[in-house]
């Protein structure tokens, strides 16, 4: 049995969860379970590049960081009844704005 350590986050009325030991490592089985989805839904995120490319030896491990981000596209795919390909977008789009965002912190300091 896998233990899952994490933290929930309250922000303006938005609930989040976050892994907080993000070396933890998990087969396909447990990181579907990990996110509450099917396994056949977490290969869909490998198929459209929403979870990042893994090695052919190492296709179904999975880490703790790997699980916010399959979270946040669950609720991107439910939120907005968005299709993996739109998911995929969005998701690029929102690391564009988090990278930019570190970048203006980074000049302003």
């Amino acid at each position: 049995m896998t233990t899952i350590h994490y933290r929930e986050i309250v922000c303006n009325g938005y609930q989040d969860a976050e892994i907080v030991d993000e070396r933890l490592c998990f087969d396909l089985t447990h990181f579907a379970q990990a996110c509450g989805q099917s396994p056949e839904w977490v290969l869909q995120l490998l198929e459209y590049d929403i979870l990042a490319a893994r090695p052919e030896d190492r296709i179904h491990q999975f880490f703790g960081e790997d699980v916010t981000r399959a979270r946040r596209a669950y609720r991107l795919q439910r939120d907005f009844e968005a299709s993996f390909s739109a998911v995929a977008m969005m998701m690029d789009l929102i690391d564009e704005v988090q990278q930019l965002r570190k970048q203006v912190r980074h000049i302003h300091h």
